[in-house]
């Protein structure tokens, strides 16, 4: 399995999941019960690899994953990372191994926060392409 999370300079869990450049992936696939986490491997992506924006017309950096994680993301988010296969969970929480320990632990992530832009987000994806 493999979980990416959408962050803030690669140390706290990102507000955004749409317009996110930095991302820490955990590439969970050989990872047992009993060991630490893996470290995870740092994305940066282009400008026109942000989620929000991208087409889908080629490969990218994000293929393949499983889980995002981030504390908001529109409705259009959530679709259009749907057809790539990958669930999308929101959380509260603010630091990335926290989360990913207590998604292995199938414990309930902390309820996000409000964000504006999250309401602001829902009324631009009325018009998403996704």
């Amino acid at each position: 399995m493999k979980i990416a999370i959408a962050t803030k300079d690669f140390t706290e869990v990102s507000g955004h999941a749409g317009q996110a450049r930095e991302w820490l992936l955990y590439d969970l696939s050989a990872h047992q019960s009993n060991q630490l986490l893996p470290a995870p491997r740092r994305i940066d992506l282009a400008k026109d690899e942000v989620l929000h924006v991208f087409a889908d017309d080629r490969a990218h950096p994000l293929d393949g994953v499983d889980i995002v994680v981030a504390h908001s993301a529109g409705d259009g988010f959530v679709r259009h990372m749907k057809k790539r296969g990958t669930e999308v969970l929101l959380t509260g929480e603010h630091d990335p191994a926290v989360a990913i320990t207590r998604i292995l632990a199938g414990e309930a992530l902390a309820d996000p926060r409000f964000d504006i832009t999250t309401s602001l987000c829902k009324i631009r994806d009325l018009f998403s392409r996704h």
